[in-house]
């Protein structure tokens, strides 16, 4: 099989987005024992858009967004960061950093369906085999070791509404993709959902935020958000997706557990059980599944089969 290096560079690009989004629900956790979602997200968008505002001006990737643009550019906004980020931070008061990553990753079991209805992209027998297999890993991550659920209602339905922006987000990306580079994309789209956050922050964490000295210790995991999971993490994903299509690309996103998982038990000392690192490689058997190309398969089979037939 001849290599190929484009693939090869977006698997890696994809592979960094995941592990910067996988770290995301560490960096997150540890912000919220001393901020409230509203101004994490808030603080976290501010920077994002500075950064992202400045490399474009630079280097001079920034270009106005088309009049007939614009309400798709607001819409994706709403659905992420908006709606995905309320979802995610504030779900990750009432769950584990490890659990939150978990019911994240079962985006690809949605986006599918999505993309088959709106995009008519089609998915293959083995797509949908990996994403099921995924996730049972994904449940088994969710129990404790005598098999009881361990995770808050309240905050599965707080990432349930991340999934769903986040698969909302995912189709709405295609289009404007195609037209814009990643820069303008992250950009506008951090800025706009500055917009939405900033009257909340200002009538409900104002006045918590000014009474807190701002320092190192809170720096750190605030400007990682902002630099790798808000920027960097979102323009590897969108590339990801220009060249492997948005079921590919959102079920590679079935990694983040794992990276979460292993970096939460080191920093914030969650620990697993067999069952939970049982469910791990599940996922990973999923996420190998759903990447295999099945015409290549078949392909091999028939080969395999007409040398056995000859042989004979």
């Amino acid at each position: 099989m001849q290599f190929n290096k484009k693939l090869f560079v977006t698997y890696i690009a994809m592979f960094l987005a995941m592990l910067f989004w996988g770290l995301s629900f560490i960096w997150s956790k540890i912000l919220l024992d001393f901020y409230q979602p509203i101004t994490i997200i808030t603080l976290r968008l501010i920077l994002s858009s500075i950064f992202l505002f400045s490399i474009g001006y630079f280097f001079k990737r920034l270009k106005p967004i088309a009049k007939e643009d614009r309400g798709k550019l607001i819409l994706l906004s709403f659905f992420q960061p908006f709606l995905y980020f309320i979802g995610e931070t504030i779900g990750l008061k009432y769950v584990s950093s490890t659990t939150a990553s978990v019911l994240i990753s079962t985006i690809p079991l949605f986006t599918p369906i999505a993309a088959y209805y709106y995009l008519k992209e089609k998915f293959t027998l083995l797509n949908v085999l990996g994403i099921f297999v995924s996730v049972l890993g994904v449940v088994l991550v969710l129990f404790t070791d005598d098999f009881t659920f361990s995770a808050s209602t309240k905050g599965i339905l707080l990432m349930a509404l991340a999934v769903f922006s986040a698969v909302a987000y995912s189709v709405l990306t295609v289009g404007l993709a195609n037209k814009y580079n990643v820069f303008n994309l992250i950009a506008y789209q951090n800025l706009i959902g500055l917009v939405f956050f900033l009257p909340i922050f200002f009538y409900f964490d104002y006045q918590n935020f000014i009474q807190l000295p701002f320092t190192w210790t809170i720096a750190k995991p605030l400007f990682a958000l902002a630099i790798f999971a808000s920027s960097m993490a979102f323009m590897l994903f969108i590339y990801g997706i220009q060249v492997l299509g948005i079921t590919k690309a959102n079920t590679i996103s079935n990694i983040i557990p794992v990276f979460t998982a292993v970096f939460a038990w080191f920093i914030l000392d969650e620990h697993l059980n067999w069952i939970n690192i049982t469910g791990i490689f599940v996922v990973l058997s999923g996420l190998f599944l759903s990447q295999l190309n099945k015409a290549v398969h078949l392909k091999n089979i028939i080969i395999f089969w007409k040398k056995s037939k000859n042989g004979k």
